[in-house]
């Protein structure tokens, strides 16, 4: 019989692989430098081949080999935590730990709603969260070091089992005297002359938006490209252009006293789709259903919420308008 590698030697060789030094290596894993070294060691010895090419302290370069077998231990640690989860699963639902990654343009305005809500409902779950552009959270998906994914769509993401959430609208945000604020909605034409703020390239909500409103990434109005969404906006308050923003992002990027107001866009397809999705082969498909519907329930309230600010937002003029009348009559 084969003698084997433990888990712990294929987490050590992991971490290592993540980190690129053995001190931080060791801090992650909670056990001394000198432990972690050997537990790599005895790893390389009972391979009978050299991983890792010590050149320095600073310095940690695996061989070819070595980038492989790290991938190979990835892969057989998730299927060790999948053993896991298949027997937690099987007792209480959404019970033990459960990494969930989530794209930046949905967590500032989801997340607050739905942890509270998890905690209150599943106080046996231990929720880790991770927030990445959407192609690094299909990366870690794949690579196991996520449970599952809040995303948006259309994306490509293969064949991966899916809960569709929720469509929202993606609205046009602008300052508060801004011309274009007279009007309940607004043509997409109209946004030709205008400048036109976006977030930079990786976010999924730039290509949905260009595509939506038929925008091109050579556009001449194009001003400025950001990181987040919330800086966006911050831009938007000081009358620097328009940008796009999901209504999701309206109750807290658009509150009163922002600045800024939102409208409906005509004459495009401004939405997105939001969906939890996780790895075909996941025996926790049940635990992920109960917390789509979770999700689903926080998403819901979000664009409540958004429904009747952007309402408030488009009687507010009017109202004013109809005093400016009655104080002149």
């Amino acid at each position: 019989m084969k003698n084997l590698p433990t888990l712990r030697q294929l987490r050590y060789l992991v971490t290592v692989s993540e980190t690129r030094h053995f001190g931080r290596a060791a801090e992650i894993c909670a056990v001394t430098q000198s432990t972690l070294s050997a537990g790599v060691q005895e790893l390389e010895g009972l391979l009978g081949t050299r991983l890792i090419e010590r050149r320095s302290r600073r310095q940690v370069v695996f061989t070819p080999l070595g980038e492989d077998i790290v991938e190979r231990a990835r892969a057989v640690l998730a299927d060790a935590e999948a053993l896991v989860d298949a027997a937690q699963a099987g007792s209480l639902p959404l019970v033990g730990d459960l990494h969930l990654g989530v794209i930046p343009t949905i967590g500032p305005y989801v997340l607050p709603r739905l942890v509270p809500a998890l905690r209150e409902a599943y106080g046996g779950l231990r929720l880790f969260l991770r927030e990445e552009q959407s192609a690094n959270l299909l990366n870690l998906l794949n690579a196991g070091r996520i449970d599952a994914a809040l995303m948006a769509l259309p994306y490509a993401v293969g064949d991966l089992p899916r809960v569709e959430l929720a469509t929202e609208e993606v609205v046009l945000a602008m300052p508060e005297n801004h011309p274009l604020a007279a009007f309940d909605d607004i043509a997409v034409e109209k946004l030709e002359s205008e400048t036109m703020l976006m977030l930079e390239d990786g976010h999924c909500l730039r290509d949905h938006a260009m595509e939506a409103c038929h925008l091109t990434r050579s556009r001449g109005n194009e001003a400025f490209q950001a990181t987040s969404l919330s800086t966006l906006v911050q831009m938007v308050a000081g009358g620097v252009g328009v940008t796009l923003m999901p209504s999701i992002a309206v109750p807290v990027e658009a509150r009163p006293g922002s600045g800024v107001v939102v409208r409906p866009i005509t004459g495009a397809r401004a939405a997105r789709t939001l969906a939890l999705l996780w790895r075909p082969a996941s025996p926790r498909s049940r635990d992920y259903r109960l917390l789509a519907d979770a999700i689903g329930t926080a998403i819901t309230g979000a664009l409540s919420d958004a429904g009747r600010q952007m309402a408030g937002q488009r009687k507010a003029p009017e109202e004013g308008e109809a005093a400016k009348n009655q104080a002149g009559g």
